[in-house]
């Protein structure tokens, strides 16, 4: 069954739908705030600190999506040549994706967590509105190691071709 225009796209369950509602919030933050911060510059009255408000929402909304395309399995594949393999080679490239994927983001929260680590006493923050940036570091330090996670997950399971 083909979805025809008009059809609403599934409504996501269990982890997703509270991953979907964060990002969503989180970009909807975002855009208000840059419309509040355009409307204000046109009145005269500007926001001053909405650049950074926006990247603090931004991280939040670009961290659940990288969690929920994980675990709905949206992730970039190149269909071209996994397509045309037998389905046991299928299933062998699928896991040997699935651990490479596992290995990058492994690398990227090893990577922020050293960072995080060697600043955790520079009391970092943005410059107008004084932001911490330890939280959105743990933000996304907990969203690659959950994409690793996950796909360390599909390594072993049985992957349908």
């Amino acid at each position: 069954m083909s979805a025809q225009p008009g059809d609403r796209p599934p409504v996501p369950r269990g982890p997703e739908k509270w991953l979907f509602r964060l990002g969503a919030a989180a970009l909807l933050a975002a855009v208000a705030v840059d419309a509040l911060a355009v409307l204000g510059r046109h009145l005269g009255i500007p926001l001053l600190g909405s650049i950074e408000l926006v990247q603090a929402a931004m991280l939040t909304a670009s961290s659940a999506a990288l969690v929920s395309a994980t675990l709905a399995g949206k992730q970039a594949v190149v269909h071209l040549l996994i397509d045309h393999l037998p389905p046991r080679a299928r299933a062998v490239s699928l896991r040997i994706n699935a651990a490479l994927c596992a290995v990058f983001f492994a690398a990227l929260a090893a990577g922020s967590l050293w960072v995080a680590y060697d600043l955790r006493d520079g009391h970092e923050e943005s410059e107008l509105l004084r932001i911490p940036y330890a939280p959105l570091r743990v933000i996304s330090i907990l969203a690659v190691l959950a994409a690793a996670a996950i796909y360390a997950g599909r390594i072993g399971r049985r992957q349908r071709p």
